[in-house]
């Protein structure tokens, strides 16, 4: 999905920095067709980059923001869409995560990714990071449709997006089978008959700047004494009355 994410320091497309951030995440993606996340160190990407360790400890830190920004710089070929309509805009971008992970590449690396973040907590945050930021720019598709009153105004942007991208994890990551044109269709379809539903909304419709209550609200005479106040709660003798009207007798 395409981002305003860019990297520390860079400037230009075809500038010194540019060219430097294309031949390290190069040699990222090249680092984990060869060995996977287990052997990824920074050591091994500046010697397959030609870029000083010093640069991409300075620019990137880890192993694990390397990663996050590969894959960020993979997914910018899924370009967020705007139809004018939130059912047009589901299901192009739908059929844009289909073609993205239908690529052995991407496929590859996802997978290698998942199985690390298994085992490696550097490799669950990269994964973890790459989808908090997919799904909050992504959102934006949502924000855009409960503002032009297609759906209910507490509907959650991230899970609508979340649901969106389900089902093809599931069949690459679970079910270990091709992504079919078909699924990005019938997902959409699925998801903005939910939304529309309110399967994704929060609960809270309150109009802006409306303060939530503390406690339940108690109007009506009902509720201006103290509770069983009055003689219909109580017997002869000040006990409580059974359902007939006879009090209620001790041990």
């Amino acid at each position: 999905m395409t981002t305003a994410h860019q990297a520390p320091g860079e400037t230009r497309p075809g500038g010194r920095t540019a060219r430097t951030r294309r031949a390290v995440l190069t040699a990222v993606s090249e680092e984990l067709a060869d060995g996977g996340f287990a052997t990824l160190t920074m050591e091994r990407v500046a010697q397959r980059s030609g870029v000083h360790l010093a640069t991409l400890y300075r620019r990137w830190r880890s192993v694990d923001k390397l990663v996050c920004e590969l894959l960020t710089d993979m997914s910018s070929g899924v370009p967020l869409p705007d139809t004018g309509t939130l059912p047009g805009d589901l299901r192009a971008l739908a059929h844009g995560i289909g073609r993205f992970y239908g690529a052995d590449r991407t496929r590859g690396l996802i997978e290698a990714v998942v199985a690390a973040a298994a085992r490696d907590p550097q490799a669950a945050t990269a994964l973890r990071d790459f989808f908090d930021e997919r799904l909050v720019l992504a959102g934006e598709l949502v924000r855009r449709g409960i503002a032009r009153g297609e759906l209910p105004a507490d509907t959650d942007p991230e899970a609508v997006m979340a649901a969106l991208g389900a089902p093809f994890y599931y069949r690459i990551l679970i079910a270990r089978r091709p992504v079919e044109p078909g699924l990005a269709e019938s997902t959409a379809t699925a998801v903005w008959a939910a939304a529309r539903a309110g399967a994704y909304a929060t609960g809270d419709r309150r109009p802006a700047g409306t303060p939530e209550r503390t406690g339940p609200e108690r109007t009506g005479p009902e509720h201006d004494g103290p509770e069983h106040e009055g003689p219909e709660h109580e017997g002869p003798d000040g006990n409580g009355a059974d359902d007939n009207g006879a009090p209620e007798r001790g041990d």
